[in-house]
């Protein structure tokens, strides 16, 4: 995610450098056809580049509108994670209790709890299509990472294991039903952020739309130096570039925000707030190697 503060100018044009090489190229070209071999019948009017500039304009609008739309919900989504992982890891402490001091329960919150920071990081680097068994071995056992292993998605295994510790839990009277539902109702929602998270990461953003777009972009751009080259004459390709590089930046903005967990600097930022998660729980469980809270020296956190 961008950060508030001063973006690199080689990063926002770096994204649409080849472009700008193509029109600066063919904007030269077409002032050298005009100039050297004075075809005056090779403008146009005006009317017909701004007319279609102005419909091009409305769809990137709306084409934008839509991406940010799901950069939004992948950030609301994430949003939810934090709060029922705090949920969790308060129900974990406060509700269970073992009445006949029977079993290793303190172990056992800890267990789930450390679980749970380790499902934030799986679910994060899953979506990333990154590995997370390096992340995950630093919070589970050697017995549960063999466990998870066995799942492509390995946060549904972490998820998973929590549900079998939770009946544990219920058989061994640490919870009664009462509790055992409002537990189980915060893993459900865990669920849900789970799979709105997949369904934005697996739903490709409709080619067609992306296409048509591009194509007409491009057929504008192939038109607007026949319009500009008798109202500013030399200074055609500078005006081209700039009014260009708008159109450009515009499209590759709603590109990159249309696809929020590819490990980009406009991704939602899911590894930050899984270190943050990590410094919630643990100070909740009064564990003393509690992670400090994540600076960067860099102009985006991901």
């Amino acid at each position: 995610m961008l950060l508030k503060r001063n973006i690199p100018i080689r990063y926002i044009f770096g994204k649409i450098k080849y472009e700008i090489l193509y029109v600066t190229i063919y904007g030269f070209a077409i002032e050298i056809i005009y100039q050297n071999f004075q075809i005056t019948n090779i403008s146009i009017p005006m009317t017909v580049p701004t007319v279609l500039g102005t419909i091009i304009s409305l769809l990137l609008a709306f084409r934008s509108n839509q991406a940010y739309d799901r950069w939004w919900e992948a950030r609301i989504i994430w949003g939810a994670i934090v709060n029922d992982s705090r949920t969790l890891a308060r129900q974990i402490m406060f509700l269970m209790d073992a009445p006949y001091e029977s079993g290793d329960i303190d172990g056992f919150k800890h267990r789930m709890i450390n679980r749970q920071i380790a499902w934030c990081y799986a679910l994060g680097k899953g979506l990333r299509k990154d590995d997370p068994m390096p992340l995950i071995r630093k919070f589970v056992s050697e017995e549960e990472c063999e466990f998870v292993e066995g799942f492509d998605n390995k946060h549904v295994g972490l998820i998973q294991l929590h549900a079998r510790d939770l009946n544990n839990a219920l058989k061994q009277g640490w919870v009664n039903s009462y509790q055992q539902i409002e537990i189980d109702g915060t893993l459900t929602r865990l669920c849900d952020s789970m799979g709105k998270s997949e369904r934005i990461k697996n739903t490709v953003f409709p080619s067609t739309y992306s296409l048509y777009i591009h194509v007409a972009l491009h057929f504008f751009i192939i038109l607007l130096p026949f319009g500009l080259v008798e109202l500013f004459g030399l200074l055609m390709v500078p005006v081209l570039i700039v009014l260009t590089s708008c159109f450009f930046l515009i499209e590759k903005m709603a590109i990159h925000l249309q696809d929020p967990f590819e490990n980009k600097p406009t991704d939602t930022p899911v590894l930050t707030i899984s270190s943050n998660i990590e410094r919630d729980l643990k100070q909740m469980m009064r564990d003393k190697q509690v992670p400090q809270s994540f600076a960067t020296d860099k102009f985006y956190i991901l």
